[in-house]
């Protein structure tokens, strides 16, 4: 099984985890993934080695990561948000 994950020097600092958003904290997304990949629950200690190896993989966030969207123009055609 191959799992799909965002780039481990930008893990520590963009939650939520998963592709649901499901789990908040990356401590809980490290204890998850040990059932799920190793059939197995984590100890505290190995929970807190893993976390010390990504945080020592932690980068800077590439600004064209984080930058908002640019929409395209508003037209009479563009359906208008539902209540106004």
């Amino acid at each position: 099984m191959v799992s799909k994950y965002r780039r481990c020097g930008t893990s520590t600092k963009t939650q939520p985890y998963f592709h649901t958003g499901k789990v908040a904290t990356l401590d809980e997304a490290v204890k998850e993934m040990g059932e799920y990949q190793l059939g197995k629950q984590l100890t505290d200690n190995e929970v807190a080695s893993i976390l010390t190896f990504l945080k020592a993989l932690t980068g800077e966030i590439p600004a064209e990561y984080i930058k908002p969207p640019e929409l395209p123009k508003s037209t009479a055609k563009t359906p208008k948000p539902s209540g106004t």
